[in-house]
């Protein structure tokens, strides 16, 4: 009994440490900083990215959403970042508030009226360096058929080498904020607030 006892308390160290050793190769040597990062075309990592949106709702509560389907890519050289370009474009009936017969609403006229703009747009039009990790990119968002000025804040979390895609990587979080009756969306202003807040976390797989 003894004897099964520390066969099985040996073999259950063994894992651990095998899976420890594991963990610690596949986790990649993230560098931090703007200027460490390669330059590069990258593309947006599919299945690490979400876009939300949070907007208040008749004082109460922050109603949170999502869009699940969203495509990007960026030219990025860290000695000349001012010249950095960012695009990306959204599926807007892709949108999910875990809520079906909302989310069918949403797509409607009176709100984002899919059928008729079923994408939103945003391209960069110029960057501006913050600190090391942090950039503003100013563009233009096209979104219900207007296109007006947003800024994003971009927040580098870093780039390393994924040896499980074997592509080099960027992660950042970006924070945008912005009015939907600039675009035409004003439906319950203000019993649901004008301000809508914009969240996005991502990976942007080298090219």
């Amino acid at each position: 009994m003894k004897k099964h006892f520390f066969l099985n308390t040996f073999l259950l160290l063994v894992c651990g440490l095998l899976l420890t050793s594991c963990g610690t190769l596949i986790k990649p040597n993230v560098k931090t900083g703007l200027i460490q990062l390669e330059k590069g075309t990258y593309k947006l990592d599919q299945t690490h990215v979400a876009v939300l949106f949070k907007i208040n709702h008749m004082g109460l509560s922050t109603f949170v959403g999502r869009f699940n389907k969203v495509d990007a890519s960026l030219e990025f050289d860290p000695k000349n970042i001012a010249a950095a370009k960012l695009s990306a474009v959204i599926d807007v009936a892709s949108i999910d508030v875990n809520n079906a017969g909302l989310e069918e609403t949403l797509r409607g006229s009176s709100w984002f009226d899919t059928e008729k703009y079923p994408q939103a747009v945003f391209k960069t039009s110029s960057v501006n360096v913050i600190d090391e990790n942090t950039a503003e990119f100013s563009g233009d968002l096209q979104l219900h058929g207007i296109t007006a000025p947003v800024m994003f804040t971009i927040h580098f979390n870093g780039g390393g080498n994924n040896i499980l895609t074997g592509f080099y990587t960027l992660g950042f979080s970006a924070t945008s904020s912005f009015k939907r009756s600039t675009f035409g969306i004003d439906y319950l202003v203000p019993a649901i607030a004008d301000q809508v807040n914009v969240e996005v976390f991502a990976e942007f797989q080298q090219q």
